[in-house]
Order: structure tokens, then C-alpha cells, then sequence
């Protein structure tokens, strides 16, 4: 593999290591954000307040206590130091791209531009994964229909191999003081 597509990809990891799934939305924290668009966090959300109007609940929200220690439970952030002493605001695939527009960079413009790339990979990923899992449901069923007929035909054998004893009629002569 060519030097920079090995570098591609690694990048491309550690961004999809970025994106979390919180309030059923695939979002990246405004620290991170602020790192790829080569600014800070706090001129980050400045800026983001001063175009409020851009940024609805489904674009950005702040997050809550509760999100923030599951996060940090779960090991996605090392710990609540991790991102700089104040809840995150998170922005959603639609919020990264209007960043670009706010930010206004050549930088801000191309890293957006690479991490909607990243939203849509990921998403044609679970897509791909949701395929799998329903013909793994539908194989599922198949092998428990297979496995009852399987089950049955042990049960059949086993009565082949080990005829119930029933008694039988004796055969040849009989003593006149024998029962039949």
C-alpha cells in the first residue's frame, strides 16, 4: 500500500475513533472538532455562539452530566480533564458542515469536507452490516427449522437401533403345564 494512502486510512481511523453515538445521532465533541480545524475549542464555540442561529438541537447540543460520566465510564474520554473542565457541545454531521461555513478556512472548508466523506463511509458501513445481520437472522431460522428435523431423525434411529423390548410369544413346543 502507497505511503499515502497507509496515511489516508490511519487518519481516517482515528477520525472515525472521534465519532460517538449519543441521543441516537452519530456526533464528534467541539474539542476534537477544534483540533482537526487547526483552531481552539473556546474560539470554536465563539464563534459558534455568534451564529447561534445556524446551529439547531439537531446540528449541536451540550452535554449533559450523566452523558459526559457514561462517556468516561465506557472509556471513550480518558476523563472529565480530557475535555477542558466545562460540558462539550457536539455537533452532528449536518453541525460539522455548517462549522465549515462559520469558520470560514480554507483548512476548516477541506476537514469538513473529509469528515462528511467519513459520515457517509460510515454510514454505507452499517447499511452493509444491517444486510449481514438479517441474512444472519434468516440463516438463523433456517438451521433452527433444520435443527428440529435433525432432532426428530436422531429420535427415529434411536428407535430403529433400540426396538422397545415388548414381550414375545415363545416359539416350539409347549409343556401342558405352561401358560401360553
Amino acid at each position: 500500500m502507497p505511503k499515502e494512502n497507509r496515511s489516508t486510512a490511519i487518519a481516517e481511523e482515528a477520525i472515525m475513533n472521534k465519532i460517538y453515538y449519543i441521543r441516537n445521532q452519530k456526533v464528534m465533541l467541539d474539542r476534537d472538532l477544534a483540533e482537526l480545524y487547526g483552531v481552539q475549542s473556546i474560539r470554536l464555540r465563539e464563534q459558534v455562539k455568534r451564529n447561534i442561529s445556524r446551529f439547531p438541537e439537531h446540528f449541536m447540543f451540550q452535554l449533559t452530566e450523566e452523558e459526559v460520566e457514561m462517556m468516561v465510564s465506557q472509556n471513550a474520554i480518558p476523563s472529565k480533564k480530557h475535555l477542558g473542565g466545562s460540558l462539550p457541545y457536539v455537533f452532528s454531521e449536518h453541525g460539522v458542515l455548517m462549522l465549515a461555513n462559520v469558520l470560514k478556512s480554507e483548512t476548516a472548508i477541506n476537514v469538513s469536507l473529509r469528515l462528511i466523506e467519513i459520515f457517509v463511509k460510515m454510514r454505507a458501513m452499517l447499511s452493509t452490516h444491517k444486510d449481514i445481520l438479517l441474512k444472519l437472522e434468516q440463516l438463523e431460522k433456517k438451521v433452527t427449522a433444520h435443527n428440529q428435523d435433525i432432532q426428530m431423525i436422531f429420535t427415529a434411529l434411536k428407535q430403529l437401533l433400540d426396538p422397545p423390548k415388548a414381550p414375545r410369544d415363545r416359539i416350539g413346543f409347549k409343556r401342558s403345564n405352561e401358560k401360553e
